[in-house]
């Protein structure tokens, strides 16, 4: 599940998750896009202290960035596209940052099993080295097209009109852009790794 907004992420789980038989795996980036990332940070962190084993953030190239910012002080890149931003609505909304970013350095950058393998962005021909936060090829900022690893790849990063299954990578990516005015798009497996449903959540526009 790709995710931009608190409000987005609580309809579609609201509609979606059984949580009785499903466990919830987010692909990573909660912020740095629309008016309210500390907001959804404070609604993730929430919902990993109440369904510690039914749901699951990763890390994605977003959270990086951030964490990058305040442990080699300044990430200009960061602070210069979206930083000064989320700086503000962390003041804005009286959250305190630090906390947020001890969260984020603890996420992990995938989650598997048999024959299912989740990350922010993937695994390449080019990945030589996938879980080295920094590379470009690893799983926080791979945008080559994804290899066949023998277990369903479920990725986001690029985003995407429609998620599409992929046969030949074996591989689907479900951003689909909530932060640009589209929709919040998760898809529900077996633990088999078959696709039994692609379910969406139409961006309110009023949030970005």
């Amino acid at each position: 599940m790709s995710e931009k907004t608190n409000k987005l992420l609580a309809n579609l789980l609201k509609k979606h998750w059984n949580l009785d038989k499903e466990v919830v795996i987010q692909v990573g980036d909660l912020i740095d896009r629309g008016k309210n990332s500390p907001q959804i940070v404070k609604y993730a962190r929430e919902l990993c202290y109440t369904y510690p084993n039914q749901i699951a953030f990763l890390k994605g190239n977003h959270e990086y960035e951030i964490i990058s910012h305040f442990l080699n002080f300044p990430n200009r890149n960061w602070l210069n596209q979206v930083g000064e931003k989320i700086l503000l609505q962390y003041n804005q909304f009286n959250r305190q940052i630090e906390s947020d970013i001890e969260w984020f350095m603890e996420l992990p950058l995938f989650w598997g099993n048999e024959n299912i393998f989740i990350s922010h962005a993937g695994i390449s021909n080019n990945s030589l080295i996938p879980f080295i936060e920094s590379d470009p090829n690893g799983v926080l900022w791979n945008r080559e097209s994804l290899i066949n690893i023998g277990k369903l790849q479920v990725v986001g990063h690029t985003p995407i009109e429609t998620p599409i299954y992929n046969s030949i990578s074996n591989s689907i990516n479900i951003d689909t852009g909530a932060y640009s005015s589209r929709c919040l798009t998760g898809v529900k497996l077996t633990s088999t790794g078959d696709i039994i449903e692609i379910v969406t959540e139409v961006t309110d526009t009023r949030d970005i």
